[in-house]
């Protein structure tokens, strides 16, 4: 097989799991989306290794369409950053096993300070699953390389999972064009937002 036709294939086998994935949302994404919504704090999104990289990405995504959220890696969690934690925060928990040890060493302390809690995992009858008041559970038949070992399909899937779920909570919360520009000013995008707003206001 060419290179080419290499590329193809991930290409091709990342494409059908997003594709069966909206076969997969059911009433715990809506509830996910309303337990967000309704917070009255924080949204803390955590993980280890690539499910971390994407968690990092869900917190930018949620924090830029008017959700206040941030990233705490599980490790650093364990080691004293649990206290940027309240009992009005809502944690994303992201672990494609459910088994990541560090994410489950987390679970003791987030029981006792009283946080809502929410899982993203493709086993939904995992450690992670079982003591969350909502589960994302997502399914696919196996990852992009040949070994069946490098996260790359369940990475994407957790991507496109978190990008709906800023997206639908922002459509909910009534987000505007205006708010998305005060929280980002900068940048092309902060650009076009200024010129759009100069020429609303030269009109109006």
């Amino acid at each position: 097989m060419s290179i080419r036709n290499h590329l193809k294939s991930v290409i091709e086998d990342e494409y059908k799991a997003i594709e069966k994935l909206t076969e997969q949302v059911n009433v715990d994404y809506e509830r996910s989306v309303m337990m967000l919504k309704n917070c009255q704090g924080k949204v803390i999104v955590t993980g280890v290794g690539k499910s971390g990289h994407v968690g990092k990405k869900i917190a930018a995504s949620l924090s830029s369409t008017g959700t206040s959220a941030f990233f705490v890696h599980a490790t650093e969690g364990l080691h004293g950053d649990l206290g940027m934690v309240q009992e009005q925060d809502v944690v994303l928990l992201l672990s494609n096993s459910g088994e990541s040890e560090e994410v489950l060493q987390l679970l003791p302390s987030l029981k006792q300070i009283g946080c809502q809690k929410i899982a993203l995992t493709s086993k939904r009858e995992s450690s992670l699953a079982q003591v969350c008041e909502a589960v994302l559970v997502y399914q696919y038949d196996h990852e992009a390389d040949p070994l069946n070992l490098a996260p790359t399909i369940s990475s994407t899937i957790m991507l496109v999972i978190g990008d709906a779920l800023s997206i639908a909570l922002s459509i909910e919360k009534k987000f505007t064009k205006e708010k998305f520009h005060l929280y980002h000013p900068g940048g092309s995008l902060g650009n076009y937002l200024a010129t759009q707003q100069e020429k609303k206001e030269q009109q109006s």
